[in-house]
């Protein structure tokens, strides 16, 4: 099983310097990810730009824990109506780490969109990292589940 050092990756994901040195490498780390993690990370819209369900530009609406233990959180990430046509919520389960990178008192909304995003294998389960254009999160969990829901965008025709 490979492992990736988070401390090595959080604030330099490789991905946003290089996105094809991570997407070279993901089909030789999927196996060593989690079920729902590797649903996610494989899936063939994830890192098309130009796909509705590429998180790319997607917005950091809320982050929140859910459930009776400090284990599980759920960020939910609003669609952007030119692009997007679905709200992404991705819920994460055994969690043992969350970074904020660069955000402060909880303050979300100054992140700005979704660059891009990695997971990768981790000891503890998997990793994902997901950079902003002003800062990033970084979650250690056992598994997470992503969910498209669709959504109402009255500006499109």
């Amino acid at each position: 099983m490979q492992y990736i050092n988070l401390d090595a990756q959080v604030g330099d994901l490789s991905g946003v310097l290089d996105p094809a040195r991570y997407l070279e490498h993901l089909p030789s780390l999927a196996d060593d990810l989690p079920a729902g993690a590797r649903d996610f990370a494989t899936a063939s819209d994830h890192y098309d730009f130009t796909s509705k369900r590429c998180v790319k530009d997607l917005e950091l609406q809320h982050i929140r824990s859910v459930g009776a233990d400090d284990q599980q959180i759920e960020i939910q990430f609003r669609h952007n109506c030119w692009k997007h046509d679905e709200d992404l919520v991705i819920r994460y389960t055994g969690v043992s780490s969350f970074d904020a990178g660069s955000a402060e008192d909880d303050d979300w909304a100054n992140l700005g969109s979704v660059i891009l995003d990695e997971v990768l294998p981790h000891q503890n389960g998997c990793s994902h990292e997901i950079a902003f254009w002003n800062g990033s999160l970084a979650v250690v969990c056992r598994d997470l589940v992503a969910t498209w829901t669709e959504t109402d965008c009255p500006s499109n025709p």
